[in-house]
């Protein structure tokens, strides 16, 4: 009477490691978009109708002394242009990111960059001061 045996229950593990796996990816995803690409410019001047864009597809951080720099490497304004050019710039969206110290030729210099390099979408970087 093999119908009537009792079998001892068993806890399946694999199923549990694949679940867990899923969750430690998972989460190490959602942890590594919430960082910002880049954490220099920590003090973005405020503006009262700053609205939020999608994320840009080219971070330029304009730092003190008029350094540019994108993903944490130092470039010239021609260098800048010329990585524009190389990224489809038709398709290119681009963030300029500057510090309250950052005056507004070298802002207008980081743009002018951009620009030579034939980007058209440009976006400040800056903080709601709306609470």
């Amino acid at each position: 009477m093999r119908y009537f045996e009792t079998r001892k229950a068993r806890i399946e593990i694999i199923p549990m490691i694949d679940i867990m796996l899923f969750l430690l990816v998972f989460f190490a995803m959602m942890t590594l978009r919430m960082i910002p690409t880049s954490g220099h410019v920590s003090k973005l001047p405020t503006s009262s109708t700053a609205t939020r864009i999608p994320a840009p597809k080219l971070l330029v951080e304009v730092g003190d002394g008029g350094a540019l720099s994108v993903d944490a490497q130092t470039l010239s304004a021609d260098q800048l242009s010329a990585l524009v050019r190389s990224r489809h710039p038709a398709e290119l969206a681009v963030t300029i990111a500057g510090g309250r110290s950052v005056n507004l030729q070298q802002l207008m210099t980081a743009i002018d960059a951009v620009r030579l390099g034939g980007a058209t979408q440009i976006g400040l970087a800056a903080r709601s001061s709306a609470p």
